[in-house]
């Protein structure tokens, strides 16, 4: 979605919140800040109704026989997407809604088939539906590739191999799959490429910020993200407001191609928005939870190791990030690991 600044005089926004929605058949606008706009003085943004609505179609909130008039099923639709993000539930048009409605996000639709295991209640990963997943031969070993046609003009071919080496290696270390770079772009399992607008698998790209990437579900391995943005690897050196984090879009894309769907926990790195020049590289203990519930653990897997990566410091454009409650989370998980593993 393309949002455009303007200068309504602001009004009170419980009130407009409120009369806006028990009037959805009008066309009236909720006037928001966007998240993407990392000025001194940020404009606001309008978002009216029907946006909202094409927002939680695209996402897989909302049937496209919809019938607009019916409020019901915009509740019942807004309160899903607020459960899946990890908001308060609501049911209506709020602040935070709006704000994460206008974030950067991938293109992966979030309303997909739950886990169902019983040992798995506390956490917040899911499947695509069926639950796919690759299945080769023991030690399963999985070929990646660029397409030399379809890479970004913001970063060298180099950077580009050296971040998704990382972000492999970070899925790599915590199940028994190890992937292997060829140059072989037709016979790789997994090919990846930098795409702009509609390049023919049928989702196509939005222009800057809007969806960011998207995956498809195993074992078809297309690993597609959006030329138009502005892909960066150092923000000390990538000065646009709109930067996106290489690596951190490349850890998130690869959780989809081993067969993960969205998480609601927003440390996760397979939550599905990310703010411009932010950084999110390292899985968290629901990410690693869910790929190893379809893959298993790998053997040199150490909650110690998780552990040192979760609380490592991130440097998004000079701010430190820090997560929290992370101890507790980890350590209340370690008795599920042990059980369904051992």
């Amino acid at each position: 979605m393309h949002h455009h600044p303007c200068n309504r005089k602001s009004i009170t926004v419980v009130s407009f919140f409120f009369l806006l929605y028990l009037s959805l058949h009008n066309p009236q606008t909720i006037e928001a800040r966007n998240p993407s706009q990392f000025t001194i003085n940020p404009s606001p943004d309008v978002v009216n109704i029907s946006e909202i609505k094409r927002h939680l179609h695209r996402f897989g909130y909302l049937p496209r026989n919809n019938n607009d008039s019916d409020a019901v099923s915009f509740e019942q639709a807004l309160s899903r997407y607020q459960k899946n993000l990890g908001l308060p539930i609501t049911g209506k048009p709020d602040s935070d809604t709006l704000s994460h409605i206008l974030l950067p996000r991938c293109g992966f639709p979030d309303d997909v088939e739950p886990k169902t295991t019983a040992f798995h209640t506390g956490q917040k990963y899911v499947y695509f539906p069926g639950r796919p997943r690759w299945t080769r031969d023991v030690p399963l070993k999985l070929t990646y590739a660029f397409s030399q046609e379809n890479l970004t003009p913001h970063l060298t071919p180099t950077e580009i191999r050296r971040v998704f080496r990382r972000a492999f290696g970070k899925w790599a270390s915590v199940i028994p799959v190890s992937f292997i770079e060829t140059e072989d772009y037709v016979v790789a399992d997994i090919k990846i490429g930098f795409f702009g607008g509609d390049h023919g698998d049928g989702e196509p790209f939005d222009g800057v910020l809007g969806v960011l990437a998207h995956t498809f579900s195993p074992e078809n391995g297309r690993l597609h993200l959006d030329k138009a943005e502005t892909w960066a690897v150092d923000f000390d050196k990538e000065k646009s407001t709109v930067a996106i984090d290489l690596e951190s879009v490349a850890v998130h894309e690869i959780g989809h191609v081993l067969g993960l769907g969205h998480s609601s926990v927003k440390d996760a790195a397979m939550y599905p928005t990310l703010k411009p020049r932010s950084k999110k590289v390292d899985l968290y203990i629901d990410d690693v939870d869910g790929v190893q519930s379809l893959y298993g653990t790998n053997p040199n897997f150490t909650l110690s190791g998780l552990l040192a990566s979760e609380t490592s410091t991130n440097l998004a454009d000079g701010t430190m990030i820090r997560s929290e409650g992370l101890i507790y989370s980890t350590l209340s998980t370690v008795l599920v690991l042990g059980l369904l593993h051992f």
